[in-house]
């Protein structure tokens, strides 16, 4: 039998790598609290190769954080002891068959954050599309607990919450004094590690509600980049009216990041005009033209169009979307 490989990656050791590797003179030897000789990094050293300020904990500067975030950066970073195993009673084949291997799909159970780092090994860079609908953070949802300390039927023991999926759960009231941080806690690192998983055009897809739409773009402004936001979505979440509330709400919202999006992009004019986009990067395409709506009766090199009312400034004949 195979030996399973029981340790996920380090991730802090392997960017400790990539910065050596690109900048070895950096690289130097301290003294820590405890006597012990160990590695650091020359701060100095590290402006003067990049040419740019690097500044410290004392100077202000325009930073998004909460309390224990270093906490949560460290959690991301952290291997864990674990491995994936195959359940064979659980798993279909290509054609149904219980208890069958075939199939191309992978269905994964276990603690979300464990999962996500034993997936770092095997889909770094690979997933084309990700999409979470994580605990809205409403003041009475449960949100992911992180204690490793203890173990699965330790923790159920002690607060006998777990989702359907048997994720330990801890509720976050408002009355909690680290309302935001809990969540905050809660969502970072798993964003962090989700965006590793990305492929240079892969793009991740987030619901989240009024609550914490403000702090969730704001970490993944942090995390993927404030120029890889492709949209903040809102969509209609009810139809009925709420009673329990001064103004109701029908709508939440879907954020909307890509790991490397390409801006700018530039048209070619073929019979039709098609976006042109690299392989290596995210761009969102326009849907096919339905025949039920669009069609071409005087057979314009453009292609399909319809007549539509159109209401703009400064009217101009090529705003005009059908021949007169």
């Amino acid at each position: 039998m195979e030996k399973l490989k029981m340790h996920t990656p380090d991730i802090a050791e392997e960017n400790y790598k990539k910065l050596v590797e690109l900048f070895p003179n950096v690289v130097t030897e301290t003294i820590d609290d405890d006597g012990n000789v160990v590695r650091a990094i020359d701060k100095d050293a590290l402006m003067q190769t990049i040419n740019a300020q690097v500044i410290g904990s004392e100077k202000e500067r325009y930073q998004f954080t909460w309390p224990d975030k270093k906490k949560s950066i460290i959690l991301a970073n952290k291997p864990i002891e674990k491995t994936l195993r195959l359940n064979k009673e659980k798993s279909v084949g290509r054609d149904g068959t219980p208890g069958g291997t075939d199939s191309e799909n992978i269905y994964i159970e276990g603690d979300n954050l464990d999962a996500l780092k034993l997936l770092q090994e095997t889909y770094l860079g690979k997933v084309k599309m990700i999409y979470i609908d994580p605990p809205y953070n409403t003041g009475n949802d449960f949100i992911y607990e992180d204690d490793f300390s203890q173990t699965v039927d330790e923790y159920v023991d002690n607060s006998g919450q777990t989702d359907e999926d048997g994720n330990r759960l801890v509720q976050n009231n408002e009355s909690n004094g680290r309302f935001h941080t809990d969540w905050l806690n809660m969502m970072y690192p798993r964003l962090k590690l989700a965006k590793d998983l990305l492929s240079d055009d892969g793009v991740i897809f987030i619901s989240i509600d009024d609550n914490e739409v403000e702090n969730l773009r704001k970490m993944c402004d942090e995390l993927y980049g404030i120029n890889n936001l492709v949209a903040e979505i809102p969509w209609q979440s009810r139809a009925s009216v709420q009673n329990d509330t001064d103004l109701s709400i029908n709508h939440e919202y879907i954020c909307v990041y890509a790991k490397k999006r390409r801006l700018n992009n530039r048209r070619l004019k073929e019979s039709n005009y098609k976006i042109w986009h690299r392989r290596d990067s995210f761009v969102c395409k326009p849907l096919p033209l339905s025949k039920e709506n669009f069609s071409n009766p005087d057979n314009d090199t453009r292609g399909p169009w319809k007549v539509d009312p159109f209401d703009a400034p400064r009217i101009r004949p090529n705003l005009c979307n059908y021949k007169s």
